[in-house]
């Protein structure tokens, strides 16, 4: 059967986690500053981490905050993602993770455990330092968590570095599975801590090489509303080419654009280096492929098949709020 393309749009543009984005607007006016240098803008709100330079590399810091339904139905499965999302975070800017802290309110002891057992899990996992945080036990609390991370990175990716002519790419690990029913695409049970890191490795060798200049990890705002925060922060635009997308042969197209996957990443590169960084990932059997490319539009324009349609303008309709494309 045939996609409506236009039907799917329509739908996609509307599902919570994109409404949620959205919400980001309000901090972002509070937030928003018109500083003027490219390293005074690494560290303001708009790619996955602050960048703070520090020599010649950066200081690299997040923070994770869980759904309170999702830390009180998966308590472990929440802590071990408050951290994995953390350390995609920082392997979209070309870092290293070193070290975590998490706060977290709960009225279950048992619960609390479980969730505790989880962050240790993957700090143990991705080769973290879990270095403490801040502890809220009491009968009547919420079930809450958020977990942030620092890490470091010699040649940074930003959002900042996306211009016109540049390639589209996306990379993911197919080799995994649905959480359930939800959008989790879960690509880490059963592997070996080793081998998370030595696909993680991949990004920022590759940042260092000059191969790579910007990335972003997809969130829970799927493919769709992942692109679109890579492109707002300079006022870019894409075309999106639906039918290269990797993705598992058994998974609905609808459903894969809506995905988190726990290794998934979007990429901007020159064309000339996409075989050597499509060799690169499949080395650790990750599957990249071309997706499109960048224009100067500001808008997300998405084809798939004969059908061409327009998903975004960011000149009519801001997604986050951060953008700076007057500095670029």
């Amino acid at each position: 059967m045939n996609t409506d393309l236009r039907a799917l749009l329509e739908r996609l543009k509307n599902t919570p986690a994109m409404l949620s984005k959205q919400a980001i607007q309000h901090p972002a006016r509070t937030l928003h500053s018109p500083a003027g240098n490219r390293d005074a803008l690494y560290a303001l709100p708009g790619d996955d981490t602050a960048a703070i330079r520090c020599g010649d590399q950066y200081q690299l810091l997040a923070i994770e905050g869980m759904l309170p339904a999702f830390v009180d139905q998966a308590p472990w499965f929440a802590g071990w993602s408050a951290v994995m999302a953390n350390v995609s975070d920082i392997t979209a800017m070309g870092g290293r993770a070193t070290a975590v802290v998490n706060t977290y309110w709960h009225h279950d002891f048992n619960a609390a455990e479980q969730l505790l057992a989880g962050i240790r899990d993957a700090c143990q996992a991705y080769g973290l330092i879990l270095a403490g945080g801040h502890t809220n036990q009491a009968t009547g609390n919420p079930a809450a968590l958020a977990v942030a991370i620092t890490g470091w990175a010699r040649r940074l990716l930003s959002t900042l570095h996306v211009c016109p002519g540049q390639c589209l790419a996306m990379v993911v690990d197919l080799n995994g599975q649905w959480h359930g029913n939800a959008p989790y695409w879960k690509a880490f049970e059963n592997v070996p801590g080793e081998h998370l890191r030595a696909k993680l490795e991949v990004i920022p060798r590759l940042a260092e090489a000059g191969l790579l200049l910007a990335a972003k990890d997809i969130s829970n705002a799927g493919l769709l509303g992942t692109l679109l925060m890579l492109l707002e922060p300079t006022g870019c635009g894409a075309q999106l080419d639906l039918a290269c997308l990797p993705q598992p042969a058994d998974a609905p197209l609808e459903r894969w654009l809506q995905a988190f996957p726990s290794y998934g990443f979007v990429l901007t590169l020159k064309p000339e280096d996409l075989p050597a960084v499509q060799t690169a990932f499949a080395r650790e059997d990750l599957h990249c492929a071309a997706i499109g490319h960048i224009d100067d539009s500001a808008r997300l324009h998405v084809s798939l098949d004969q059908q061409h349609h327009e998903f975004w303008n960011l000149h009519q309709q801001p997604f986050t709020g951060f953008s700076y494309p007057e500095e670029h």
